[in-house]
């Protein structure tokens, strides 16, 4: 009897957080599609884009937060780190969309899961199987299908697609920086805290670097209805993505979540071939499949014992310090 209950509750389990998943997936297909777009209409300010998201969740987390009048259980400039990594990700994957296709930037932005693996192996202990290994080794085998398509041989799309993906690829690191640290933060004091800080924060950076970069460019900006609109989507997928990212952390963790992801590369073919009328290049059919298969061996051996202990003490530094402690040992 119990062993039936435990079998059903595995399975609404892992449906829970396929299904959450696929709704950050999709939130991310519309972050890439409205920053494309943006791109298409010669608009190049990606800390601008990213400033509205973090702003919506400033607005809305930062709300409840202030409501609740709780004391900060993680000290505040370990947020400004965590939102600083995340900033630079988010600039340097949106500006590989001014020389790359749409295509190529979601997959290639799937790669940030090859450092979640590396960094959770080393200082938050996660263990791998073989298995696990080799799924994420096909994962990562179509994302190679993917730069030999735009070095030439497939016939990438963009004004310098090499220049597109090694943007991406840089961004990935910053990405993985940041969802690691914020699955440690969610699994330790919940999530309002840590979205709310998060945007505040993203918000802040975002902004000093926009003033910084692209002052000039927001004033020669013409904007049009269609610019206007792409700010607003790209600020609502944003705020989608980073207010379900949080959940699935918490749930499964950082590499599942990135894993999730790759099916974020469907949604943008559709987007391509019937918004965009560009041709798919047979290679990424190629790296669909390899990445399908890679996703379905990860999810079927995947073990969830790797949750982190809970605090001991209420110093806001303690978790901290305890990795730090875990990282040198290892």
């Amino acid at each position: 009897m119990n062993s039936a209950m435990n079998k059903y509750g595995g399975f609404w389990r892992v449906l829970y957080v396929v299904l959450l998943g696929q709704l950050v997936s999709f939130s991310m297909a519309l972050m890439s599609f409205t920053s494309s777009l943006s791109a298409n209409l010669g608009v190049n300010s990606p800390f601008a884009l990213a400033f509205f998201s973090y702003f919506a969740l400033t607005l809305v987390f930062g709300s409840i937060l202030v409501y609740r009048r709780q004391k900060l259980l993680i000290s505040w400039y370990w947020y400004v780190l965590l939102a600083f990594v995340d900033v630079q990700g988010n600039y340097l994957v949106n500006k590989a969309f001014q020389f790359s296709s749409i295509t190529s930037v979601t997959i290639l932005d799937c790669g940030t899961v090859v450092w979640v693996i590396i960094l959770t192996w080393f200082f938050l202990g996660t263990k791998y199987s073989l298995w696990q290994f080799f799924g994420a080794a096909l994962c990562v085998s179509g994302l190679f299908l993917v730069l030999l398509s735009d070095s030439g041989v497939g016939g990438g799309g963009g004004s310098n697609p090499v220049l597109g993906d090694a943007l991406v690829i840089a961004g990935t690191c910053f990405f993985a920086l940041s969802n690691v640290g914020e699955e440690f933060c969610v699994k330790k004091v919940g999530r309002i805290e840590v979205i709310a800080m998060f945007g505040l924060f993203g918000m802040l950076v975002s902004l000093i670097e926009m003033a910084i970069f692209e002052f000039k460019i927001l004033e020669s900006i013409s904007w049009s209805p269609e610019v206007i609109l792409t700010f607003v989507g790209f600020g609502i997928a944003g705020f989608m993505f980073n207010s379900l990212t949080p959940l699935v952390l918490q749930a499964s963790g950082a590499t599942l979540f990135n894993l999730s992801l790759l099916t974020a590369d469907m949604w943008t073919v559709v987007i391509r071939v019937f918004l965009y009328h560009q041709k798919v290049d047979w290679l990424y059919y190629v790296a669909f499949l390899f990445v399908g298969i890679g996703l379905v061996i990860y999810s079927k051996t995947e073990k969830h014992s790797n949750e982190l202990p809970k605090p001991e003490t209420d110093d806001p530094d303690q978790p901290y310090q305890l990795l730090a402690e875990e990282a040198v040992r290892v």
